[in-house]
Order: C-alpha cells, then structure tokens, then sequence
C-alpha cells in the first residue's frame, strides 16, 4: 500500500452514486468515478479526513489497503499475514473483522473472517474485540479478496445532532444528495411542509451556512496509525462558516415532530435561520421570501399507514402549492408515480430510482411553478 496515494471508496446510497460523484468532484477530489454502491477516487491520508468532515453524501468513507485472490482458506491465511497492517493499524487499539463472500472458493464468511483476524492477532499484536471503533472489511468476490478499513466509525449520517427523530426518519446523507439533485446549493430559502424531525431543513440551513457535516462528531481513522491530531485540528479549523440571507421553513400537522425538529435544530447551531410550525398541508402559507425551494418526504402507502388513504393528503398539497407558491420549485420523494400525479403538479422525468432500506423511491421535480 502506497502510503502517499491509495484507493479511497465513497459509500453511497444506492441510486445516488452520480450525485455524490458530482459533490465530489465539486469539492477537488481526485477523478471520482461512480461505480455501483458508491465512487471511487484516490488520495492520501489527508484526503480521507477531508473526505469524513466535509462530503455531506457519503455514507462511509473506506480504505483500500489490500486486494488479492485467494481461492482457499489456506491461501487467503498466508496472504493476509503479508498485509502491512502496521501501515494503517496501531496495536494498542481493538480492530474488528467482518468479511463477505460472494461467487467465490471460499464460501464461508466467519472462517474468512476468523483467518483475516488470527493474521491481524499474530502479526501486529492487536486485540480482537466485537465492538471496536476500528473496523476491518473483508469482500471475497469471484476469488479475489479485497481488504478495505472503514475511516468513518458510526454511519456518516450521524452528524451528532438528531437525537431525536420519528417514524420512517431521512438520513442525513440522503437528504443533502436530495437537495443537490433539486439544484439546491445554499442560495435560495427550502421549505418543507412534513418535516418530520426536520431533517431536510437542516441540512439545507447548514449548506446556506458553510457547516461542515463531520464538524461535531469523532472518526474511526482518530485511532488508526499514522494519525495526526494537531493537522486534523488545523483541517477542521480551516473552513470558516458564512451568513445567509435566507430562512428555512418546515412545518408539521403533529407537534411532537415540531418539537423535535426544533431541538435537531438548535443542535445542529442552524436555529437563527430556521422556523418551525405546527401547521396542517391545507393552512400552509407561502413566507415573505423570494420564490425558493419546496422539498418533501410525504408518507407513502409502502411506509406508513394506507395507500389509498393517502391521495387526499398528496391532492391538498397540490392544490396550495398550486395556487400559493408560485415561481417556487418543487422536489417530491415518493414509492408511488401514482402518487406523486395525484398533486396535479407537473412533475418532469422522475430521478433514478433510490433504494431507501430496502424500499425503492424516486424524487419527482418541477421547473417553477406558473
């Protein structure tokens, strides 16, 4: 492994991998390239920390420290023991492995995962534990063996501020690609009429403001060797946050979700800019802003409650988008085209097609409204 320049892959929520890309390449990482599950680019240390604090659509962000084949237990023993892990890991501090196993000689992923931690034991000394910070991925594919360490610790979409959140949550990550996809970059006021725990709102207020997503919580790559916390101290100190002229709105019929997204909010330092109400879809008011951006994340029938009960809901949005919006845009995340047609907006070509834990949404878009 090159210590100055390695692969580095950008965990992305699956039909997104082009939206991180682009925020990639945006923010000068090195020739990002989509590939399925995420983007692929290259770099060094710095780079990855760089990565961890600032890129708001990454999920994970990992390491590629080793790749080889390895058809047999045996082999995939005595390649493993070949690795540097000195290179990445310290050993004074606990490593976990997790390995998996597709198409491939070696079918059994605990075993693969057994050799890949004796290696890690007896030849750096490291403690195996199940809940360590630092953790080893092992992907045996078509006999090749691909040895990648997760910089990241807990999910990315952990900023360190919702601690509060409802039914059927957006993650963080998701939610910023969203705004990208809108053509949202931080210049224009977001309102979201079901906000939930405020999700969207947030992270629409902390691009208007230059808030780096990884600016209040720890990383896994804090304990990896080789780590330098005065320069990682220096990195985060670098970006200087920025005022904006706008505000951002979101709005709930159930006060437990205002309540939430308040206190997400306050948390998150975004709360001189954003205002929350408890307000029904059909009471909702247009601000005295210029036209800006309307985001949502309606309950779909697959999600929450039924189907068909829904349609009302979508038709009353519709209707006061429609008529007290005017000149805004309009991005709609949904499970069902149909109900995304039951607004009577005039929603373009829906966005790739997004795998949210399993279910499978889109995000709908209009020009401004007439």
């Amino acid at each position: 492994m090159d210590k100055d320049q390695f692969p580095i892959f950008l965990v992305a929520t699956p039909g997104l991998e082009k939206a991180l890309c682009r925020e990639a390449h945006e923010l000068g990482f090195s020739e990002p390239r989509p590939v399925v599950g995420g983007v692929e680019i290259s770099g060094g240390w710095d780079e990855v920390w760089r990565a961890n604090l600032q890129l708001r659509g990454a999920g994970r962000v990992l390491v590629r420290i080793a790749s080889f084949r390895a058809s047999h237990l045996a082999q995939l023993d005595k390649r493993a023991r070949a690795v540097a892990w000195g290179d990445v890991l310290r050993e004074d501090v606990p490593v976990r492995v997790e390995a998996s196993c597709r198409k491939s000689k070696i079918y059994h992923s605990g075993a693969a995962a057994e050799r890949v931690q004796k290696a890690i034991a007896q030849e750096l000394g490291a403690p195996i534990a199940d809940g360590a910070d630092v953790r080893v991925l092992v992907r045996i594919e078509n006999d090749l063996c691909t040895i990648s360490i997760d910089t990241s610790g807990e999910g990315l979409h952990r900023r360190g501020h919702k601690l509060e959140v409802n039914k059927a949550p957006m993650r963080e990550t998701m939610a910023a690609l969203l705004l990208r996809e809108c053509g949202y970059t931080g210049n224009e006021p977001v309102l979201d009429p079901m906000c939930g725990s405020g999700t969207l709102v947030v992270e629409a207020a902390e691009i208007a403001l230059g808030l780096e997503p990884g600016r209040s919580r720890p990383f896994a790559f804090e304990h990896l060797a080789g780590f330098d916390p005065a320069a990682w101290t220096a990195m985060k100190q670098t970006r200087q946050s920025r005022d904006t002229a706008f505000l951002f709105y979101g709005s709930d019929r159930d006060a437990g979700a205002v309540r939430m997204s308040i206190a997400n909010s306050e948390r998150a330092g975004t709360s001189p800019v954003t205002r929350f109400a408890q307000t029904p879809v059909d009471l909702l008011e247009r601000p005295e802003e210029p036209a800006g951006l309307v985001i949502v994340n309606p309950p779909y029938g697959s999600r929450l409650g039924d189907r068909k009960k829904l349609y009302p809901l979508y038709g009353a949005l519709g209707q006061v988008l429609k008529t007290r919006f005017s000149g805004w845009r309009v991005g709609m995340v949904t499970s069902d085209r149909a109900l995304a047609q039951a607004t009577g907006l005039a929603f373009g070509k829906p966005g790739a097609s997004i795998d949210n834990n399993g279910l499978r949404i889109a995000l709908y878009r209009t020009g401004p409204l007439p």
